[in-house]
């Protein structure tokens, strides 16, 4: 019986020294003991482990025990007297064993687990390696890091629940868990504030750095890809009440000023692979990103938060978080990227944005990110947002900055939609100058020229795919309408009079031809068409497209047709604004010569 053996083993153990013990009585122990444990005989185990005589014996042998004890907790149901004798030995073993021997035990246990147990696993050792920990004389900011980081490791790969139902259902348990681990931490917490609180030059700073690592990590996993909005019906969410502590153990460690507005960073080891350098850097990056969304969105840490900074430079803190954000793809994170750059743009006043910030990188960088947000996302809700923002950024420049930033946006964009939208723009800040008594030069004069210059032109001339491009010709012929309209030959306050021969050379001749060729070809296209169609009999003849290499769903004949004639309409439609601006040149310039 193995009750028996175990006793056999433990008389046999009781008369030796502690010194005498050899490998094969500890193989002996857990052999014995695991059979115990298989066979249902769990509080005959307890009381062997409670019995005082074998304190010794338990505090050397124990530690054997905790893998077979794992395995029998989880076959366990709840309700089984079992399970809760095999708790009470875990929670003994935590007290009566060699500190080290059981936290080696137990990080193993956790390195072992994967899949659907890893967030049990976690959450039933936490205690005892919390016990564990408190009870280490040496080393134990390096062990109290090692575990952290062992947690963290197992938690990472495992899908973060997104949805309201996920997180109601919270099906793995890695809501609790993470919440659970941050419980896990906080004897650790208070006894760095309680050593930076005995003194103001606080140099034991292991301790502190692990703490500062886990948070960062936390920020990055699970709360970068969490749904962090508040959500009806969830009295508690669990992902919030994580990051409300995350924020409150920096804050604790006089850490989260420093992180937010002077971008410390933890002690990171130096690698001398490239490439572990690298990861390193963006995992940081990452982190300090979601800490930002985290304090400016949601407030956490909003009592913190000082009140002393100008919007514009909570905006220029920001804005390399932003770019970090913007560059992904995932929608969850994306999003928080725009969250966060609608946040700090809201918080400034109209033209109030200096056009000197535009010579940092990121200011340039951002509204590029954007762009692309709106051209590529393949989530419409995220490129409407995308859209309105860039409209944001553009309201807060003064007068300069918005002649700046249209120039690059009309050089960087390679996007005919997104020109004809900057053109737009341009377009109402003429406006503004030619109706409102105010000192605007950077729309009128040479420095208005300069910017149409970029506008009243054909990529690739007469060549120019006018279909692709149709947008920005549309907006480029409505401006030029507007201001030979707008502004008399005789006062020229933009300047366009002077353009006129360059504009006619570099765009509308061009343009005049392009619309001929473009024309005859898809003219001809249709007629080919509808010849084939004939010969074939049949209006359903299918034929595939590819587009960018990508093959298309197939289209039928009349389909294609439908296409080809939508095109002409185009054409068309460019022809006759084309025309009308061309009339109202040449009355103006008529007129003018009458007059003289």
């Amino acid at each position: 019986m193995a009750v028996d053996e175990l006793q056999a083993i433990i008389q046999r153990c009781q008369i030796l020294e502690e010194a005498d013990f050899k490998g094969e009585d500890f193989n002996l122990f857990q052999v014995a003991g695991q059979k115990c444990l298989e066979d249902g005989y769990a509080a005959q185990l307890l009381e062997v482990i409670q019995n005082e005589k074998n304190k010794v014996i338990i505090k050397n042998m124990g530690w054997n025990l905790i893998s077979p004890l794992v395995r029998c907790i989880f076959v366990y149901k709840k309700e089984d007297d079992k399970r809760e004798h095999c708790l009470k030995i875990l929670e003994k073993l935590a007290q009566l064993c060699n500190p080290k021997e059981l936290f080696l035990g137990l990080l193993e246990q956790i390195e072992q687990t994967s899949g659907e147990r890893v967030c049990q696993t976690v959450m039933l050792l936490l205690q005892p390696l919390q016990t564990v920990l408190l009870k280490l004389q040496n080393k134990k900011a390096y062990s109290v890091g090692v575990s952290l980081a062992m947690i963290m490791n197992q938690l990472t790969p495992l899908p973060v629940p997104y949805t309201k139902q996920q997180i109601q259902e919270d099906k793995l348990g890695l809501c609790q868990c993470c919440n659970a681990v941050v419980d896990f931490t906080k004897p650790f917490v208070n006894e760095v504030v309680k050593n930076m609180e005995k003194s103001s030059e606080y140099n034991d700073m292991e301790l502190k750095e692990e703490l500062l690592k886990f948070c960062m990590k936390s920020l990055k996993y699970p709360l970068l890809t969490a749904q962090l909005e508040e959500l009806e019906g969830i009295d508690e969410h669990p992902f919030r009440h994580f990051a409300a502590e995350i924020i409150d153990i920096l804050w604790d460690i006089k850490e989260l000023i420093p992180l937010v507005f002077l971008h410390r960073k933890s002690k990171n080891p130096e690698w001398e692979n490239q490439e572990f350098a690298d990861i390193e850097q963006k995992n940081t990056a990452d982190s300090l990103a979601c800490l930002s969304y985290l304090m400016v969105v949601q407030h956490f840490g909003i009592d913190c938060f000082p009140m002393v900074f100008s919007p514009s430079y909570l905006l220029q803190c920001n804005m390399t978080n932003i770019e970090v954000l913007l560059k992904r793809t995932e929608e969850s994170i994306l999003s928080k990227g725009l969250d966060l750059f609608e946040s700090c743009l809201l918080r400034m006043e109209d033209n109030s944005l200096l056009h000197q910030y535009l010579e940092f990188r990121d200011f340039i960088n951002v509204p590029q990110d954007l762009v692309k947000v709106m051209t590529l996302c393949p989530i419409e809700h995220l490129r409407k947002k995308s859209l309105s923002i860039l409209q944001l950024y553009i309201n807060k420049f003064d007068t300069e900055g918005k002649h700046t930033l249209f120039r690059c946006l009309l050089k960087t964009s390679n996007h005919a939609g997104v020109e004809g939208y900057v053109i737009k723009n341009i377009k109402d800040q003429i406006h503004l100058s030619l109706t409102k008594a105010c000192d605007n030069t950077w729309f009128i004069g040479h420095h208005l020229i300069s910017l149409l210059d970029l506008v009243f032109l054909l990529p690739e001339g007469a060549e120019t795919d006018l279909l692709q491009h149709s947008d920005r010709i549309m907006a480029s012929l409505n401006l030029l309408r507007y201001l030979v309209i707008k502004d008399c030959e005789s006062d020229n306050q933009t300047g366009v009079w002077t353009m006129i021969p360059r504009i006619e050379q570099n765009f509308l001749k061009p343009l005049h031809v392009g619309l001929n060729m473009s024309k005859a070809h898809y003219e001809a296209e249709i007629k080919n068409k509808k010849e084939n169609k004939k010969e074939a009999q049949s209006p359903n003849t299918v034929c595939s497209v590819t587009v960018s290499g990508e093959k298309m769903p197939a289209m039928t004949t009349e389909m294609q047709l439908q296409v080809l004639h939508s095109a002409l309409f185009t054409f068309d439609l460019i022809e006759s604004v084309l025309a009308r601006v061309e009339e109202l040149i040449e009355v103006k310039i008529k007129a003018v010569m009458d007059e003289n």
